[in-house]
């Protein structure tokens, strides 16, 4: 694995030598993870020239699964100093290199750190690396496919064990924190985000915060939780109802998403614009008359964070490649009744592979509970 990050490096150096930058400072802990193995609390990753790579942390790395496995070939600069900050220590590093550029992640490096970089270095130029390590991170190789694979197992396992247990009278939280038990139960770091589970009038709701409110007989119940496997985050997201057979709205509104959330996965083929992925979807539900309450967007990428690029939404500008894991999650909620999600992680194939890799297999009936 160590020839995999070094290899990540090393083209991220060819990038920005190809941009006339000498050195580059990666200060987004999910870039650093990307680039170095681990992204210990603090931690930043100076990628030098001719292989000059540090990772800078103030205190040593502990450790820790959520952190990640260190490259062993990557040279580590502990700082013990009270009130330390490595990315200073790393611009330092980089003007004793005379380096006579720096490209920095300004999207992340806040203000006060970019002076402290100029005072430190007075003679080194910083320009904008951009999202040059995010887009490095678009197209997935197959190791991390198979730990997003494996998070998606994880997380079938934790809701399909939730659906067999008795739901009426529990609370959303309670449901919440349970799912949550149960994913580190089946081998998580932890939950990939906050997981989100809405009864009756909440369902349907995106990122909705689980309240207080007690399942009850009738109630559509949606869930969208996710599992986080040595750093890579799945998501998938269902919709049942409760205790007692469907009525026929809700039945109705089930199948235009379900509908819906079909197109968009048939659609993630290598070369599709985002914004042709998005329109598959969000056509259904225009035509079943619920345009005006469906979200932003119809997708986006996972991998290391849970929601980066690309965006699947009718602006989004850009093409699929093959390899790129995404969500599929369109929805609907009608205020005061509820609504319905449908949420799955897919990987982009081509046709001749036969099409869009499904990682989240749960069911996607409208089962009564």
């Amino acid at each position: 694995m160590s020839d995999v990050y070094a290899t990540r490096r090393g083209l991220l150096r060819d990038r920005c030598a190809a941009a006339g930058n000498t050195a580059a400072l990666i200060t987004r802990p999910a870039n650093v993870r990307y680039l170095a193995g681990a992204s210990p609390p603090s931690a930043v990753l100076l990628v030098g020239p001719d292989g000059e790579d540090v990772l800078f942390t103030v205190g040593p790395p502990t450790g820790e699964a959520d952190e990640g496995r260190l490259d062993e070939g990557l040279r580590v600069s502990v700082l013990a100093g009270p009130g330390s900050d490595a990315a200073v220590a790393a611009g330092d590093m980089a003007g004793s290199l005379r380096a006579e550029s720096l490209a920095v992640e300004e999207h992340h490096l806040t203000v006060a750190r970019h002076r402290a970089l100029r005072s430190v270095a007075p003679g080194l130029r910083l320009v904008d690396l951009g999202a040059a390590v995010e887009q490095q991170r678009l197209v997935k190789d197959e190791e991390e496919i198979a730990c997003l694979r494996i998070a998606a197992e994880i997380a079938d396992q934790a809701l399909g064990e939730l659906l067999e247990s008795i739901l009426v009278g529990r609370t959303e939280r309670h449901l919440a924190l349970e799912l949550e038990r149960r994913l580190v139960d089946h081998g998580a770091d932890g939950p990939a985000f906050p997981t989100c589970v809405g009864t009756g009038p909440n369902s349907g709701l995106s990122r909705h915060r689980p309240s207080d409110r007690r399942v009850e007989e009738g109630d559509f119940l949606s869930v969208c939780l996710g599992a986080n496997y040595r750093g890579y985050r799945c998501e998938i997201g269902r919709t049942f109802v409760i205790g007692t057979s469907p009525a026929d709205w809700q039945i109705e509104l089930y199948d235009l998403v379900f509908a819906a959330q079909r197109a968009g996965r048939e659609a993630l083929l290598p070369g599709a614009a985002y914004r042709e992925v998005d329109h598959a979807a969000r056509s259904v539900l225009d035509s079943g008359g619920h345009g005006e309450a469906v979200a932003a967007s119809t997708g986006h990428g996972v991998g290391l964070e849970i929601d980066e690029d690309p965006q699947l939404a009718p602006t989004a500008m850009g093409k699929l490649d093959a390899c790129v894991p995404v969500t599929v999650e369109p929805g609907v909620h009608l205020p005061g009744r509820g609504g319905v999600r449908i949420d799955d992680t897919l990987v982009v194939r081509p046709e001749a592979d036969g099409g869009p890799e499904l990682l989240t297999i749960t069911t996607k009936e409208l089962l009564a509970l």
